[in-house]
């Protein structure tokens, strides 16, 4: 199995990553509430990543909750230099599976302090709000993060699941690194933030970059799986990391099977032609 082959994005200007990424939020129970079926496997997925050369983990306080963040903690040093770990808040969750946005700021500045205890690092590397709060003004807690950020809890900050007029808000604020948006080959209704991302030089996180395993209408892309002897899912995040230089897609997976083949479409190299046919 080959180690990750994304060309590299620095976050921020300083945190150099490897493009293809994973996301955390499937190492955890059945709606993303409570802990695995198996903890042991969990932490296995996560070391397997790091050691295939995955170098930039995402995940969320809402995420269990806490529990994908604990398990990252447990399972790898998240201070390591060539390792850069990047979290969530403003979401509360409840025995309904409910997402409800929160971004009143006092409970960002606790949150953040839950999510450095559980992930043993100090500081963050990227702490992303996760949704802007219609019950709270945005530049509250945009402010919010600002400040973490002046008082060194934090080293960067990401927006998620905001528009173009909503993340130069934020940047008339403090210095954004990443947007995280729903994205995939077959989901583009954000590409006009996308376009704004590489306009400014921002990391663009896609979420949900397999379309939650969701590509059945996408024109051409099973039979360009088969020319490249892989699976319509790895031809998905060959198209992310072929159509922008900014974007950091993250699959998620609970399974090393399906992460090695993950982690191999990062070898895979898609034509212009290929390309401009899946867009």
């Amino acid at each position: 199995m080959d180690t990750n082959e994304s060309d590299t994005f620095d976050i921020g200007g300083d945190l150099t990553v490897h493009r293809l990424g994973f996301g955390a939020m499937r190492l955890t129970g059945e709606d993303i509430i409570g802990e695995p079926d198996d903890e042991e496997h969990a932490r296995a997925v996560l070391e397997r990543a790091v050691d295939l050369g995955v170098d930039f983990i995402d995940t969320a306080d809402s995420y269990g909750p806490g529990v994908s963040e604990r398990l990252i903690g447990e399972a790898l040093d998240t201070e390591r230099d060539d390792l850069v770990i990047a979290t969530k808040g403003g979401l509360l969750r409840n025995t309904d599976a409910d997402w409800l946005a929160h971004g009143d700021p006092d409970y960002l500045h606790n949150a953040q302090l839950c999510s450095r205890d559980r992930l043993r690092m100090d500081p963050i590397d990227l702490y992303q709000y996760h949704r802007p709060d219609p019950d709270t003004p945005f530049e509250d807690s945009i402010h919010a993060l600002a400040e973490m950020k002046d008082e060194g809890l934090i080293r960067h900050i990401g927006v998620s699941n905001v528009s173009v007029e909503q993340l130069d808000r934020a940047r008339d604020i403090v210095d954004v690194a990443t947007v995280q948006n729903q994205y995939n080959v077959a989901h583009r209704d954000d590409e006009d933030v996308l376009a704004a991302c590489e306009n400014y030089g921002i990391g663009f996180i896609p979420w949900f970059p397999l379309g939650a395993g969701d590509l059945d209408g996408v024109d051409g892309i099973d039979e360009i799986a088969e020319r490249h002897d892989a699976t319509p899912y790895q031809i998905a995040l060959a198209w992310l990391l072929g159509h922008s230089d900014v974007t950091l897609p993250i699959p998620g997976t609970s399974s090393l099977d399906h992460l090695e083949q993950n982690v191999a479409a990062s070898a895979i190299d898609l034509s212009d032609e290929e390309l401009a046919q899946l867009s």
